[in-house]
């Protein structure tokens, strides 16, 4: 299991998901949804967990996410995902969404939530994580 960065550096390897916020993605004020870049945080935290889990797993909850920057149009955004516990079923992850501007290289976080994907057998029913 990963040890997070702090909120100045992305966690270190590369990261589980990596786009670019449109002008389609913007909310009535003209920065990106809240609701986009939650999804995009889902997409890479289920990534992270199907890969972990060897298998299909399911979204079954999302703790503590806190928006700390806005996102703005053509930003590239970068999603990291790092595991953070392992149940008989279930893996949590630590998903930190990271704003680059096109003209800058420097890394901000945007926003870090908890994610706690749950694995599924064939039929769509909990199964045990084998890691």
């Amino acid at each position: 299991m990963a040890e997070h960065a702090g909120p100045d550096v992305p966690p270190a390897g590369e990261p589980a998901l990596r786009t670019l916020a449109m002008p389609g993605d913007t909310n009535p004020a003209g920065d990106i949804f809240g609701g986009w870049l939650l999804a995009q945080m889902d997409l890479a935290g289920g990534i992270a967990a199907a890969r972990a889990a060897k298998g299909r797993v399911a979204t079954v909850a999302v703790d503590a996410l806190s928006f700390h920057r806005p996102v703005k149009v053509g930003d590239e955004v970068s999603v990291w995902a790092e595991l953070i516990g392992i149940g008989r079923t279930s893996l949590r992850f630590r998903v930190s969404a990271w704003r680059r501007p096109r003209e800058a290289e420097a890394h901000e976080r945007v926003t870090v939530a908890t994610f706690t994907f749950v694995a599924l057998d064939h039929a769509g029913r909990p199964r045990p994580v084998r890691v």
